[in-house]
């Protein structure tokens, strides 16, 4: 199955060469307040993906009906009435998760990484690539969650997939892995200046991957330019 370079290059963007918590540097207060955890991350993760991809998805359907100069306050009420369908959702099924997340699950609403693609690709694309284009930007930032949610909670507290069943339900909590014994809390890495210096180093090893990957790259020959000189003595 041949897939077209249309969504090859969706998923480069989503993923990697434009990702919203490593490039663009869009919604970094949740995502630096609540990855103390990797339930935290991955629920704040799953529920921001469900967001933008319902989002993008209704922006596309409907963006020859949209009048363009108030474009930006009726794609903020369409993503505010999917963020309240998670809330209730998260409220009915998981309570505990819906409570440690706290002010941050409401606060998507004005995350800028979805309501800078609902701006930028969905209100410009069909429906389906602005559907996939959600769900992989979504994917992308949920990976940075997780994998900051990861370093975090090791450093911290010496474990993983602590109060797993606050997502999954209860058969979840034997999910805890103890990495390392501590005997205290490492108190830097669970508050969020953590995160920032975590966050940083994140950053600086994409960085440096891009850099090795780009040397690697085969370099186009500089192109010759003919100057032309012009003389007036003649």
């Amino acid at each position: 199955m041949k897939i077209p370079n249309e969504y090859k290059e969706l998923t480069w963007q989503g993923l990697w060469k434009n990702n919203p918590g490593l490039v663009q540097l869009l919604g970094l207060c949740p995502l630096l307040a609540v990855t103390s955890t990797v339930v935290n991350a991955l629920g704040l993760g799953l529920a921001t993906m469900f967001v933008l991809i319902c989002s993008n998805a209704t922006v596309s359907a409907i963006q020859q009906w949209v009048p363009k100069e108030i474009r930006i306050p009726i794609f903020v009420l369409i993503i505010a009435a999917f963020v309240t369908c998670v809330q209730l959702l998260m409220n009915a099924f998981t309570y505990g998760l819906y409570e440690s997340l706290g002010i941050f699950l409401p606060l998507i609403v004005t995350n800028c990484a979805i309501i800078g693609r609902a701006e930028a690709y969905a209100s410009k694309n069909p429906v389906k690539q602005a559907s996939f284009d959600g769900f992989m930007m979504g994917l992308g930032f949920l990976f940075v969650l997780l994998t900051l949610g990861a370093i975090r909670e090791v450093l911290g507290q010496g474990t993983l997939f602590d109060g797993a069943q606050l997502l999954l339900g209860d058969w979840a909590a034997g999910m805890r892995i103890e990495v390392m014994q501590l005997d205290n809390q490492f108190l830097l890495a669970i508050l969020p200046p953590g995160a920032f210096i975590a966050m940083g180093f994140l950053i600086a090893a994409k960085n440096k991957i891009d850099a090795k990957l780009a040397e690697h790259q085969p370099k186009e020959p500089e192109s010759q330019i003919e100057r032309v000189r012009v003389n007036f003595d003649s």
